[in-house]
């Protein structure tokens, strides 16, 4: 079998038309020839519901992920609203009480009344059994999650869902499949933003499931993408390919540099708690090493002096650009309650960080600087 690096430069050519192009050629028809007899002799009818480029994105994904089949979307909140719009009316989802904002507000505002949920600590294993009932049919994993890095046990929960017959789905964006791939771990469906280590540049926009077992559930989700049409353009799917070329290489670089600035914070007098799921302090540490082959370019800090003095961090560093996303090749920093709203149950003196791929020192160098200023 091909390793990760390999398949992230060949196996687009899987899908390739006949025409000798070393890289992928965008393919910006919307609509393909029919044969005298009604067929396609191409292979595609519209491009909303299947494009060569789009093709090739899901196949990369595909084999990178190790499952049997993806679906691409035009961003990674629709590739998890596609989730949600697939379950019946009255369903209830088994939720992390640390979930990505964006999902936790689709299912608050968009979701509610037409199905249930619980946001609860999935780290807890012993509590989360608990909380199924004869209308749950989902639970859904972050891991690491967003922003407070907490780590799932994969196994323990696939193990669990499939005592009751549920269906699991894993949000794996902070992780990419270079460092973990949980339909390994017998996950039914992985999610990622695209946006993010995908793309790693801060300049496309896209989502992706990717699935273990090609079963009713998933051809509902084919369904609503085709039906739906929120699909990625040919261009986007392009940038998405050739990003994906060095993913294996940027995120080995992620993780050198978040592994190197999270043991400088965490001597640092001025931070209260350094979250990183390569720290032996990290409480689940233990279950990342077990299941993920790296521990990722995220980071989120906590400040003595408190909300702040997180701020006056956020405002000052000069590498480290204050910004929404994650995931591209720069260093990003930003206070994520204020981003998050007054629901928000991210602590306020809390900072989340992706480390990007400039020069760890410089970076370094940077904090020490910023962090010997606070006020008082």
């Amino acid at each position: 079998m091909l390793k990760p690096e390999t398949i992230a430069i060949h196996s687009w050519q899987l899908n390739k038309i006949n025409t000798g192009d070393v890289t992928t050629p965008i393919h910006l028809s919307t609509t393909f020839l029919r044969d005298e007899n009604g067929n396609y002799p191409g292979g595609y009818m519209y491009s909303r519901i299947n494009n060569p480029n789009r093709a090739s994105l899901e196949e990369v994904i595909t084999q990178l992920e190790m499952g049997s089949s993806t679906c691409a979307f035009s961003s990674g909140n629709i590739a998890g609203m596609a989730i949600f719009q697939a379950l019946k009316p009255g369903s209830h989802i088994i939720a992390p009480d640390d979930m990505y904002w964006g999902f936790k507000k689709q299912l608050l505002s968009i979701f509610e009344g037409i199905l249930t949920f619980d946001f609860i600590d999935l780290t807890n294993t012993e509590n989360i059994e608990g909380y199924i009932n004869e209308q749950t049919k989902l639970i859904w994993i972050e891991t690491p999650s967003n922003p407070q890095l907490k780590i799932t046990d994969l196994e323990f929960i696939a193990s669990l869902a499939k005592k009751h017959d549920l269906i699991t789905v894993c949000d794996s964006t902070f992780a990419s499949p270079i460092l973990q791939n949980p339909l390994m771990y017998n996950i039914d469906i992985v999610m990622h933003s695209t946006t993010k280590y995908f793309g790693g540049h801060s300049d496309v926009l896209g989502g992706c499931l990717t699935t273990k077992n090609q079963d009713d559930f998933w051809l509902k989700i084919k369904n609503i993408q085709e039906i739906g049409g929120a699909v990625p353009s040919p261009f986007d799917c392009f940038l998405l390919l050739r990003s994906i070329k060095t993913l294996a290489y940027r995120v080995k670089g992620h993780c050198e540099n978040a592994e190197k600035l999270a043991n400088y914070l965490n001597a640092h007098p001025a931070i209260e708690k350094v979250i990183y799921p390569g720290l032996t302090s990290h409480p689940q540490h233990l279950v990342a090493k077990k299941q993920m082959r790296g521990y990722g370019g995220m980071i989120s800090i906590q400040i003595k002096k408190g909300e702040e003095a997180a701020k006056f961090i956020c405002n000052n560093l000069v590498l480290f650009t204050q910004a929404t996303s994650l995931g591209g090749v720069e260093s990003l920093i930003e206070h994520r309650a204020s981003v998050e709203g007054p629901d928000t149950k991210t602590p306020k003196n809390l900072i989340r960080i992706s480390v990007g791929l400039e020069n760890i020192d410089d970076l370094i160098t940077d904090f020490k600087m910023v962090l010997n200023k606070i006020p008082n």
